[in-house]
């Protein structure tokens, strides 16, 4: 199946959105955009860049485990990685507006 090319992020997130359609793979979502945004902020104020390597095993492994066992589709950041990150953040934005339910 091939996955449809986007000329904005205005356009792909609609497309974003709907590959995070299962509650529970959002959840994760948040839980490790959460964890992202601490570990930047304890690297950034300790001076440590020894944090930084937890930056993706945080974001990642918890959207893939959503995305492989809870959601059961691929994760758009495999074609769509620049997107994809913009997009978990403005998801992440998303729920703490109220505008998508967790």
């Amino acid at each position: 199946m091939d996955t449809p090319r986007f000329d904005s992020f205005e356009a792909f997130y609609p497309y974003y959105l709907a590959e995070h359609s299962n509650r529970t793979c959002r959840r994760l979502h948040f839980a490790g955009t959460t964890l992202v945004i601490v570990i930047a902020v304890i690297a950034a104020l300790t001076a440590n860049a020894g944090w930084l390597w937890a930056l993706p095993v945080a974001g990642y492994g918890f959207a893939w485990v959503g995305h492989f066992v809870f959601e059961k589709n691929r994760p758009a950041t495999f074609k769509h990685p620049f997107y994809s990150l913009l997009g978990d953040f403005a998801m992440y934005r998303d729920i703490w507006l109220g505008r998508i339910s967790l």
